[in-house]
């Protein structure tokens, strides 16, 4: 007979889950910040957010699954919906979970969920262009097919360099998730655009660059970690976020003038909440990513002799593997917790 841990022993693991993650149950916003809720009834799954740059003080979002091909503008003076785009042009989507506005003005949807853990051989990526005006309206958009170098995978997050217009894709996996880069420029129809691994990112529910495109931030379940972008590579371990604690943590974008972080979650009447960028986690010019004055930090996805990663990979993946470790000791014991105790 398996016997199940006391409620008492699990709780105790989950408030050292929290210790391990100071920021992670911070339910708070910071003193100043401006959150909203999403008002609109029809967004119950909200699943990505972008800011917009033609529409201030707007975002873009959308809803996981089968809600359709709609994107919903909202205003966050008011948590109001105040444009739901249809978009033609493409197939029926699957599991619609990241959005992303790219450098050329034109909105990315990543339809680039498969929650049975990489069954499809392929994904999509739908493209438009940001309306001027905001209004109901239906949109014709491009299909965009795409592969991994190394097969089939689920992911939840995608990033389109503001400066350069390369997407990115995290996969989700508690052990062999990754960032994935795109081709230079993407291939409409039916031709493959192949993403190839630059870097582990392990559990990753979304990401988003800085305005500037100098910073990366990857957010969890539980936790989040910026880290500073240079020459197409994460640099170093990266910095700790203060992320919220929210039932379902889904979303995160920076808002236009990259000072402050905006998270969302999915849920009826769910808040977005507002985090103010704490500090630049770029390493200064000469230094290390630990600080340490010296030579530039080899490029993550670099190996040394033997096969080893150097310590630009290894300090990128231990950052990453903080996003993964919460989840997965949390979604574990909640998992013993749901299971009821044999007779």
């Amino acid at each position: 007979m398996r016997l199940l841990p006391s409620t008492a022993a699990l709780t105790a693991a989950l408030a050292g889950c929290l210790v391990l993650l100071p920021g992670a149950a911070a339910a708070a916003e910071s003193p100043g910040a401006a959150g909203f809720t999403l008002s609109d009834p029809r967004i119950k799954e909200s699943s990505g957010l972008a800011a917009s740059r033609a529409h201030p003080g707007v975002y873009w979002t959308h809803n996981d699954s089968d809600d359709g091909p709609y994107v919903y503008a909202v205003d966050s003076a008011t948590g109001r919906t105040v444009a739901r785009l249809a978009l033609t042009g493409i197939g029926k989507p699957r599991d619609v979970e990241a959005i992303s506005l790219g450098p050329d003005g034109q909105l990315y949807v990543g339809d680039i969920g498969d929650n049975l853990g990489g069954t499809w051989d392929h994904v999509w990526i739908y493209r438009f262009p940001e309306p001027k005006e905001l209004r109901d309206a239906t949109v014709k958009a491009e299909q965009f097919t795409v592969t991994y170098a190394d097969g089939p995978r689920n992911a939840e997050s995608l990033m389109v360099h503001p400066v350069t217009g390369r997407v990115y894709i995290a996969s989700k996996d508690e052990q062999r998730g990754g960032l994935y880069e795109g081709p230079e420029r993407l291939v409409p129809g039916d031709g493959r655009n192949v993403f190839r691994r630059i870097a582990d990112a392990p559990w990753v529910t979304d990401g988003a660059f800085s305005p500037d495109g100098t910073r990366l931030t990857l957010r969890g379940y539980f936790t989040a970690r910026t880290y500073g972008w240079k020459d197409g590579r994460p640099q170093g371990e990266g910095e700790r976020v203060d992320a919220p604690w929210q039932g379902q943590a889904e979303s995160v974008t920076y808002t236009a003038d990259g000072r402050t972080l905006m998270f969302g979650s999915e849920g009826a009447d769910s808040r977005v909440v507002a985090v103010p960028v704490a500090r630049d986690p770029r390493p200064a010019p000469g230094k290390t990513s630990e600080g340490t004055p010296g030579e530039a930090s080899p490029e993550p996805g670099a190996t040394a002799a033997g096969g080893q990663p150097t310590a630009g990979e290894g300090d990128f993946t231990k950052g990453a593997l903080v996003l993964g470790a919460g989840t997965v000791l949390v979604l574990a014991a909640k998992r013993l917790l749901g299971r009821r105790a044999p007779k």
